[in-house]
């Protein structure tokens, strides 16, 4: 629209000079009729042209928002539903189907959640918001409660807050653990340790290879691609620094590898 606008200009620009002639005492006059004219057609194709589309994206956001709201409601039903069948179900057979129900209910709750999360990223701005370091991590923790097994996890961070997209962050930790716990072997440790605004995350295992420290936040790169995954939850990690002025960085220890998030900008006094 600007190119088509400009040259629309450009040419009624040469019209004026063509009938009044080349002359200085015009050139002011001319340059003005013309700032005009491309000010009124843009005015006009943009009222035309872009009203639309801003209304096409208004109710798009209104739709989505209104379908997250109502795929809440079964999760939430089924949920209840669930917890009232516990109190009368005392066969086993049948309280094992009843886990698998939870489980499952469980698993598209935080489908949901990430799906309207990455839609809202999308459409929303995303409030940050004040919260508790630790608690946040012991929440992320819970999650890998099962697959964790005899992994040690040693937490050392005194009650500091900050201030971000929570959700983003929980996603940042989850992904962070997660690789924490699936390439431990050695030692079976993880140390979380908080100190003059950095978090450090360490897990002992086969350290990364130093010529790949460059790599490892590339989307779908994995060093040791015998693991189950895709490669993306690096690269997650790196874009959501990225975007909220976290500096990160990783570096292999002779044990393991810690990963260092610079959170000085992020901290809520």
């Amino acid at each position: 629209m600007f190119v088509f606008i400009l040259l629309i200009a450009l040419s009624f620009n040469y019209f004026l000079y063509d009938t009044f002639g080349f002359l200085l005492e015009n050139m002011i006059l001319v340059t003005l009729f013309s700032l005009s004219f491309a000010l009124l057609l843009y005015f006009i194709l943009s009222k035309s042209v872009l009203d639309p589309l801003f209304k096409s994206d208004e109710n798009l956001q209104k739709a989505l928002n209104e379908t997250l709201h109502e795929l809440n409601i079964p999760v939430s039903t089924i949920e209840l539903n669930v917890k009232m069948l516990e109190k009368n179900i005392h066969d086993e057979k049948n309280i094992k189907r009843l886990n698998r129900i939870k489980l499952a209910s469980k698993n598209l709750l935080k489908l949901y959640e990430d799906m309207e999360y990455s839609i809202k990223k999308e459409i929303d701005k995303i409030e940050d918001v004040a919260f508790d370091l630790e608690k946040c991590i012991k929440e992320s923790l819970l999650k890998f409660e099962d697959i964790k097994k005899d992994i040690n996890i040693k937490i050392n961070i005194k009650e500091v807050f900050i201030k971000t997209d929570y959700n983003g962050f929980c996603k940042l930790l989850d992904n962070l653990f997660s690789n924490a716990i699936k390439y431990n072997n050695e030692n079976k440790t993880i140390e979380i340790n908080y100190e003059e605004n950095i978090l450090s995350i360490f897990n002992t295992g086969v350290a990364i290879d130093p010529q790949n420290l460059k790599k490892v936040f590339d989307i779908y790169y994995q060093e040791d691609s015998s693991l189950l995954g895709f490669g993306l939850g690096l690269n997650i990690v790196k874009e959501f620094c990225d975007n909220n002025k976290i500096l990160v960085s990783i570096k292999a220890k002779s044990r393991g590898t810690i990963v260092y998030l610079d959170l000085s900008k992020l901290r809520s006094f």
